[in-house]
């Protein structure tokens, strides 16, 4: 067996409220039911066939989210507040529509708060003022990309700060809808309430667009991300087919974890050499890029690179320093790749046409597909139950198509990567017909 984690989520006292919505408590019966905190998923589903028997590869279990019986908060005393935190997203102004919607129609609280500019918005200093939510103000959001609340990255660390706010705001619930740094302010502002001895719940929403967050199947927005990159390769790919010796250059959001290359590539065939974190690669050399980039030119007379923000760090000067999320900053690679490409080419005297494409910020502002907003839909919804129920400290997720409750401390654990042994990034490089490996030694 793998090692356990420990999957244990904190609530703040016994549930004894019973629930306004109206379920069936038995199973079978053709009814919608309430979930029981005993109701469980695997988490790992992978098992092995010995001699012995099947061998799960782990017995962790994972607690099914859902509405429960009994209910921890009074809903005519709940002020529940949501905080839309880091960088823009798909998905933000769904999230928010169905907690409020949720709030609203399904348990009948009527104090819900809109934080805005995120965890600055709780500051002491913030002169901006909460915004009063209700359904009338949240009705045809999900049309519209970015978030009503706003976003802006930092003042999580100030967690003292953010609970004396709380404090004095009377809420009773704070729902974090952000990415890892995110996260971690919102259980570091868990511990501090539960330091205090305060009944107010802490509950996240994981948004990255990276999907980049462990324990989790996929994070919203990142279904449309790829729906939205594949225009920009599209283009990429009619430019450099088109030219002579054309070179399309995409480059992609993906600072640790190359995902939205790799579904982009999958999504799009015409990519040729995806680029990502993960798969570290050399410019020059026989086995360098340049040289199987000069081949595919020559043979073909055009070639589409796509490559994730944070591939290729090792091959310059990065800047010192961490932006306003504690995130290490990061050279432009793809601005790098486009002159680096280009002199390497007049140095061969082989005449060619770069055309370059970066379209993060029409994806980050985009808004979401019918499958992300349907996503959003559930993650919001089931974000309310669990807060409801007196859960704190948790987010929602969806892991192995079951919504599940996973504790933050245990998601921000280390960064989602793409496991380069694995059948994702083999179909990419079957996909792609790009070498295994680009690296010389």
């Amino acid at each position: 067996m793998n090692n356990k984690h420990d999957f244990y989520i904190p609530v703040l006292g016994e549930a004894k409220i019973p629930s306004p919505i109206k379920m069936s408590t038995e199973k079978g019966d053709a009814a919608a039911a309430y979930v029981r905190d005993e109701e469980s998923v695997l988490f790992e589903i992978d098992a092995l066939k010995t001699p012995d028997g099947i061998q799960v590869g782990s017995d962790d279990v994972l607690q099914i989210a859902g509405p429960r019986e009994k209910i921890y908060f009074n809903p005519s005393h709940v002020h529940a507040a949501i905080a839309t935190c880091g960088g823009l997203c798909p998905g933000l102004n769904n999230v928010i529509r169905a907690v409020v919607r949720c709030l609203w129609f399904s348990y009948g609280v009527r104090r819900i708060s809109g934080i805005q500019y995120g965890y600055q918005g709780l500051l002491p200093e913030s002169s901006y003022a909460p915004i009063p939510l209700d359904p009338d103000v949240v009705d045809d959001i999900q049309m519209k990309g970015g978030t009503i609340l706003g976003a802006a990255r930092g003042g999580g660390k100030r967690v003292q700060d953010i609970v004396d706010s709380l404090e004095r705001m009377n809420v009773n619930i704070l729902f974090s809808v952000g990415g890892d740094g995110t996260l971690r302010g919102a259980d570091e502002v868990g511990e501090e309430i539960q330091k205090r001895g305060l009944k107010i719940a802490v509950v996240g929403i994981p948004k990255t667009i990276d999907n980049d967050l462990s324990f989790i199947q996929s994070s919203f927005g990142f279904d449309t991300a790829v729906s939205m990159a594949v225009p920009a390769v599209r283009g990429a790919h009619v430019e450099a087919h088109d030219s002579i010796n054309g070179i399309g250059l995409v480059k992609v959001m993906g600072r640790d974890s190359g995902f939205i290359a790799a579904y982009t590539a999958l999504a799009m065939s015409d990519v040729n050499f995806c680029l990502i974190p993960e798969d570290p690669f050399d410019l020059t050399g026989p086995n360098g890029l340049f040289e199987h980039l000069k081949k595919r030119i020559i043979s073909r007379g055009h070639a589409v690179i796509l490559v994730a923000e944070g591939a290729g760090q090792h091959l310059d000067v990065v800047p010192e320093g961490k932006d306003a999320s504690g995130n290490k900053k990061y050279m432009d690679v793809g601005v790098f790749l486009r002159d680096k490409i280009s002199e390497f080419f007049q140095k061969e005297n082989i005449e060619f046409n770069m055309k370059y494409i970066d379209p993060s910020y029409i994806i980050r502002s985009a808004p979401a597909n019918p499958n992300d907003s349907i996503y959003c839909s559930r993650l919001g919804a089931h974000a309310v139950h669990a807060a409801m129920s007196g859960k704190t400290r948790t987010l929602v997720s969806l892991v192995n198509n079951k919504f599940v409750h996973i504790p933050i401390k245990v998601a921000v654990v280390e960064r989602n990567k793409i496991n380069t042994e694995e059948s994702l990034w083999r179909d990419v490089l079957e996909n792609t017909r790009q070498p295994v490996s680009m690296r010389n030694s």
